[in-house]
């Protein structure tokens, strides 16, 4: 066969490609133009319809919270038992939480935006008549709280709250019937997309989207596995840094509870014994003749001994567990340690001591950490002088010692010195945080606040 004979028997097949190429090329582009046009409205159809159920939620959430706030309220307000202001407090804060993130949900609708203006101003409405009731409760007017109580003040401001709440719910109801719409019209022009494109033929081509179709599925499935990989990891982590930190409080419980074990064996044991000693001491003087020069001198050097012992074992005993802190309060403790740490290391300490009422473990907190700073400054700043201050604000304490030494870099701290580590774990287990700021030559502030009540 020559190659002209060839070439005349592909002729025609060539011509037939030449003509069906650019048609299945067009009915591609058409059926593809018809499918991204429906699944972008498909696709901002399904958001309108999840920031409904967001939306929705969010309401009801805030709705509950309301309720619960009040209910709390009103258990506290006839029983006067504080138990009934926990749920009231939590819910205090999921409203907020529920306003924000109806706030974000209508970020870009002004309309929408007033109406959840006009809900946050319905709610802090609510929220100061709910406070101010359970303030005059708490001063004891009762015929302030209950007249506030039984004014239809409450029940209007609910009203209103349920009123804008419904007018936000029918709105975006409204949005996702819009949205239905728009989905059953892109399932309408889809299915005459593909019933055209099917009338001219193009078996390969939809056999070509159905292998598409199955591999946007696949890689649907593997997001979703990716997806819920993450999620149980991000929990494993979660859970694990809740068990570390868990067992850091115990450990760091543990030991405070050893020191006070310790310092308790101290003062009652070895207490006893030098005290008994001392009083050995004090019949052996009247017992022999203490005119004799080596038997006085050997008899005041075991009395200095015996009260070096005692001084020692008090020493000891107020760094293990600090009775000040227990009998005289946080204030009192830091004078003493801070005037014991000045006369034992010749630094010139400053201090600025405000009364503040803290638990017992949060004043432990204060005062671990200022002898855990005197004492690193002792080791490392080469101060000069030191200003302890303790100041006492409406909703928080602030605690600062700030030295003149040689400072550091903050950012150059080694992973194994652990002072300041465990300095930031013990105040941020006490609900606060702690912050070190700091230079080379321009000394070092360290800083703690700690909320008045967690």
């Amino acid at each position: 066969m020559t190659l002209q004979a060839t070439f005349q028997r592909w002729l025609p097949k060539v011509r037939r490609m030449a003509l069906s190429l650019p048609m299945a090329l067009l009915a591609a582009a058409v059926l593809v133009g018809i499918n991204e046009t429906g699944h972008m409205r498909s696709q901002d159809a399904v958001r309108q319809m999840s920031q409904w159920q967001v939306t929705r939620g969010a309401v009801n959430s805030l709705l509950q919270s309301m309720l619960d706030a009040e209910t709390g309220q009103r258990g506290y307000l006839l029983t006067g038992n504080d138990t009934y202001l926990e749920p009231y407090d939590k819910a205090m804060t999921a409203v907020q939480s529920h306003l924000d993130t109806l706030r974000n949900q209508f970020v870009d609708s002004r309309e929408d935006l007033q109406e959840v203006a006009h809900l946050s101003r319905q709610v802090s409405r609510k929220l100061a008549e709910m406070e101010l009731s359970l303030r005059l409760r708490r001063q004891g007017n009762e015929d302030a709280w209950k007249f506030v109580l039984h004014t239809d003040m409450g029940r209007e401001n609910m009203d209103e709250i349920r009123k804008h709440a419904h007018a936000l719910i029918e709105r975006s109801s409204a949005k996702v019937q819009l949205g239905q719409e728009q989905i059953l019209q892109s399932l309408m022009l889809s299915r005459i997309g593909i019933a055209t494109v099917t009338a001219i033929g193009l078996l390969a081509f939809f056999m070509y989207l159905r292998q598409a179709h199955a591999l946007l599925l696949v890689n649907q499935r593997e997001q979703a596995l990716l997806e819920y990989e993450r999620d149980r990891l991000e929990g494993l982590v979660r859970e694990r840094t809740a068990t570390l930190s868990e067992l850091a409080n115990h450990l760091q419980q543990v030991r405070e509870d050893e020191r006070g074990h310790l310092a308790r064996e101290l003062h009652d044991e070895l207490g006893a014994l030098l005290t008994a000693a001392k009083l050995d001491v004090a019949r052996l003087k009247s017992k022999i003749d203490a005119t004799v020069p080596d038997v006085a001198e050997r008899l005041k050097h075991l009395t200095d001994t015996l009260n070096s012992g005692i001084a020692l074992k008090r020493r000891i005993i107020e760094d293990l567990r600090p009775s000040s802190l227990s009998h005289l309060g946080l204030t009192a403790a830091l004078e003493i340690l801070t005037r014991e740490y000045a006369q034992r290391a010749g630094i010139e300490v400053e201090t600025n001591l405000e009364q503040v009422e803290l638990p017992g473990g949060a004043q432990l907190t204060v005062y671990r950490m200022v002898q855990e700073a005197l004492t690193n400054i002792g080791k490392y700043a080469q101060a000069t002088k030191v200003l302890v201050s303790v100041h006492a604000h409406p909703k928080h304490v602030a605690v600062q010692v700030h030295d003149n030494g040689t400072g550091f870099d903050p950012a150059s701290v080694r992973v194994s010195s652990h002072g300041l580590a465990g300095m930031r774990h013990r105040v941020e287990a006490a609900g606060g945080r702690l912050s070190v700021h700091s230079s080379p030559g321009n000394g070092t502030l360290l800083s703690a606040v700690l909320p008045l009540q967690r």
